[in-house]
């Protein structure tokens, strides 16, 4: 027992002395908890929604109301044509569009039966695009039905009691709710996310456990030559899996690429480059391997794999959260994976949503890995 006792001292003494190590033992579990404990809901709130309404009567505008004035939808875009509508979901700025034909208004008020246009964002969540259809479904019914009674109430024998509103609900891209489709293209960015992060991660900070930093900092290599020299062969390691995951996907899972291939492998680049540049600066603020893996597991994966969208919306996250996410590169690089995959989005239409802040991001933290790293023991 005594034994036993003495190796009980002399573990807790190093965990003492190390203040950096205890801190983040002690410190990050707590702030993750509280991070996603607010970050992660399974509740379909406030779906984004753009309208095309051709008829800009006073009907089309209580109808649109009907889908607005709860939580279940939110109002983003109203655009000028169903091309537009098309491109906003393209980009995934929205899950749902309504288009509401020109002679609407007319034919509510004059009786006629009319059909409006429901389509939905098939590449989301499965479960999710069904409670979307579900919850569309029951709008318009309530609304149709409401139209009905006071059609009823201005003229009680007009004859016939059909609904007066068909609302078609057409999915797109993934019509049969195959889940693979949604989650083969995110897991993708996650593997590729946690093979660069960890073996960059551990890059300098291993050359200053194994001593051989010292033989770096006597010869005449710049820092950013250093960075480069620790990023490549990892990287070249990466395009390697990223063929074998996207090869995989196809042959076992049927998961295809639908848009342009050579654009998503220059994005996947991008990605990889970012992924590696946030490992190398992981390791460059760590003094111990244990405290590397500890802030690359706490900061970036376990956040990746539950705020980037992979599982849970992002649309009803807390602000904090929200941009937490943005911070990270594979929230990102998973829009433009399922965007390039599933939807068959090109490089253009995922520029401004997607494409510009993975690049932002990827340099920036390359950057700081080279600001950061100092030629010293």
């Amino acid at each position: 027992m005594e034994r036993l006792w003495t190796i009980m001292k002399k573990e807790m003494f190093h965990i003492w002395r190390d203040v950096r190590t205890l801190a983040l033992i002690l410190l990050l579990p707590a702030m993750l908890l509280i991070l996603l404990g607010y970050g992660i809901s399974v509740e379909s709130r406030n779906t984004p929604l753009a309208v095309v309404d051709f008829s800009k009567s006073d009907a089309s505008r209580r109808y649109i109301d009907y889908y607005t004035t709860s939580s279940d939808f939110e109002l983003r875009y109203d655009v000028l044509s169903e091309a537009e509508l098309l491109d906003l979901i393209d980009q995934d700025l929205v899950n749902v569009g309504l288009v509401i034909p020109e002679d609407f208004g007319r034919k509510v008020e004059t009786g006629e039966p009319v059909s409006v246009q429901l389509i939905v964002n098939g590449s989301i969540d499965p479960t999710e695009a069904q409670t979307v259809q579900l919850k569309l479904s029951a709008i318009s019914s309530m609304a149709a039905q409401n139209i009905l009674v006071e059609r009823l109430q201005r003229t009680p024998f007009s004859g016939s009691l059909n609904l007066p509103i068909d609302a078609l609900i057409r999915m797109l891209y993934n019509p049969n709710g195959d889940a693979k489709l949604f989650m083969i293209p995110g897991l993708i960015p996650i593997l590729l996310n946690v093979q660069t992060l960890i073996l960059s991660a551990l890059a300098i900070v291993r050359e200053r456990e194994q001593g051989t930093m010292e033989q770096l900092i006597v010869t005449p290599i710049r820092s950013w030559e250093l960075m480069l020299g620790k990023i490549i062969p990892y990287l070249l390691v990466s395009i390697v899996n990223l063929f074998v995951l996207l090869w995989l996907a196809d042959i076992l899972f049927g998961v295809k690429v639908a848009g342009n291939y050579w654009e998503l492998f220059g994005l996947s680049l991008m990605f990889i480059v970012g992924s590696l540049g946030m490992g190398v600066l992981i390791s460059n603020l760590s003094q111990s391997q244990m405290q590397a893996i500890y802030l690359a597991l706490f900061l970036v994966l376990i956040p990746a794999i539950i705020l980037s969208g992979l599982m849970f919306p992002r649309d009803n996250m807390p602000p904090a959260t929200y941009w937490y996410s943005e911070l990270l590169p594979v929230t990102h690089y998973l829009e433009i994976t399922r965007g390039i995959i599933v939807r068959g989005a090109s490089a253009t239409t995922l520029w401004q949503s997607s494409i510009l802040p993975l690049i932002i991001l990827s340099v920036g933290y390359f950057a700081a890995s080279v600001v950061v790293f100092k030629k010293r023991v």
